[in-house]
């Protein structure tokens, strides 16, 4: 099947990518031409594990290409997927101006039948006023075109193995016509015919993926309580971690036995610096909003919001109490992505915690696997190394901002001689007190007595 993919952002691109991967003939837009330059050269403009070979493989059998006219690529393709932004408005709303402006692009552009598909995460009942948009800007051309929801679950650092091994595929549609178009393009995902890149070349043994339809409004709704609720868990233990080192209490045993409860599960349960990246902050926020203009209270996400905020206050005070003077000190920070396994660094806890950190004039030193190049656009004042070991070099402190495997394997002992004060701040939890302290460091993290 013919696929458009109008934005090629990390949600975009991979949603392209690997519907070649499972052989669709895909063309991919974006506004951005810097960005379709460097796609058009090969190179992706993201970091996002295993990506590069879909985009070569899918290139190669000349099933995916990308260009600059919106135009063609409306007209190319039977099914129109957008991923386009919608980062928050002050008010903490979404902002959907571009959702507008791609319907008024298609309704404009569009020649034949189209299949319109919202792959965004917006509030619930945009699909309805992306519908009335449609109808209204293509009132001269009358060529119908269709709207349906399919909401994206992809996790920045295993996006690749999310699309083309899910657990569910949720489709909100009004009609028969569009359940059976989607059905046939995700008709290779559900029944695994393709080679897989991943675990090339077979795929894992388990169960087939769910493909759920329900109505484009609860499609809409699955995915930003969905969202809300793992940043929920987060916050929880969070809070737990607090409690649990007052009371002399290990937060990963405990929080490893409540994941063992089916009805908890164990992802998610993970005390640390906060949740941050581009989703789990603004979908909450526009959950939030979308709730009280619903006239529905939502105090208790508002209230895991604010323990989320307050995460990096926590986690200043620990870094006072440790060096008692932060002003001139030298601190180094292990991490600037907002997790492991990408390189995304919008609205990292790493970045937020630097900044309090760089305001109370302390003097700051950072390595980053992959994300260094986006940080210097938000940190430009601070000095960027080669490797853990530079950071280290005559540190008083050094901060586990990230929880990269990289970090948890490193030469502990040279570290240890580096710095000027071997005291480390985990704040992922990513090491053993006990082992830290056998190296002779000092060693503080959360929720750990």
């Amino acid at each position: 099947m013919k696929i458009s993919v109008i934005g090629a952002g990390y949600v975009g691109l991979v949603t392209g990518c690997c519907f070649a991967e499972v052989g669709h003939e895909v063309i991919c837009t974006d506004n951005d031409p810097a960005k379709l330059k460097v796609l058009e050269s090969g190179r992706l403009p993201i970091y996002e594990p295993g990506l590069d070979r879909v985009i070569e493989k899918a290139r190669q059998k000349k099933l995916l290409r990308f260009s600059g006219s919106a135009a063609e690529t409306i007209k190319g393709g039977d099914a129109i997927f957008i991923c386009v932004g919608t980062p928050p408005l002050p008010d903490g709303d979404a902002d959907l101006s571009a959702i507008d402006n791609v319907a008024r692009q298609i309704a404009t552009e569009a020649q034949s039948p189209k299949l319109v598909v919202e792959k965004s995460t917006v509030p619930a009942r945009t699909g309805q006023e992306l519908k009335r948009a449609l109808a209204v800007y293509s009132r001269k051309s009358g060529v119908k075109l269709s709207v349906a929801s399919n909401p994206e679950f992809l996790r920045e650092g295993t996006a690749v193995e999310d699309f083309l091994h899910p657990d569910r595929i949720v489709v909100g549609v009004e009609d028969e016509s569009s359940e059976k178009q989607l059905r046939e393009i995700y008709k290779p995902v559900l029944e695994r015919k393709f080679n897989c890149p991943v675990h090339s070349p077979a795929c894992p043994d388990g169960p087939e993926p769910k493909f759920l339809v329900t109505t484009i409004n609860s499609a809409e709704l699955i995915k930003h309580a969905s969202n809300s609720f793992l940043a929920m868990k987060i916050s929880y233990a969070n809070m737990v971690a607090d409690l649990a080192e007052k009371l002399g209490a290990d937060i990963e045993e405990v929080m490893r036995a409540m994941g063992m409860d089916p009805r908890i599960g164990s992802s998610f349960l993970k005390a640390g610096l906060g949740f941050g990246g581009f989703c789990l902050p603004k979908d909450v926020q526009a959950f939030i909003h979308l709730a009280e203009r619903s006239g529905v209270d939502f105090n208790m996400l508002r209230e895991a919001e604010r323990v989320n905020v307050h995460r990096i206050d926590r986690f200043v005070d620990k870094i006072r109490e440790a060096l008692w003077v932060v002003r001139g000190k030298q601190i180094g920070v292990l991490g600037l992505a907002f997790k492991a396994n990408t390189d995304d660094t919008r609205f990292a806890p790493a970045i937020a915690l630097i900044q309090r950190l760089l305001e109370q004039g302390a003097k700051v030193k950072a390595y980053d696997p992959e994300a260094m190049e986006r940080a210097k656009e938000l940190l430009p004042n601070i000095e960027y190394c080669k490797s853990p070991y530079e950071v280290a070099e005559d540190s008083e402190a050094l901060v586990i901002a990230t929880e990269w495997d990289e970090f948890k394997n490193l030469d502990w002992d040279r570290v240890q001689k580096a710095m000027l004060r071997p005291l480390i701040l985990d704040g992922r939890n990513l090491l053993s007190p006990k082992d830290m302290k056998t190296r002779g460091f000092e060693y503080r993290c959360l929720g750990r007595a």
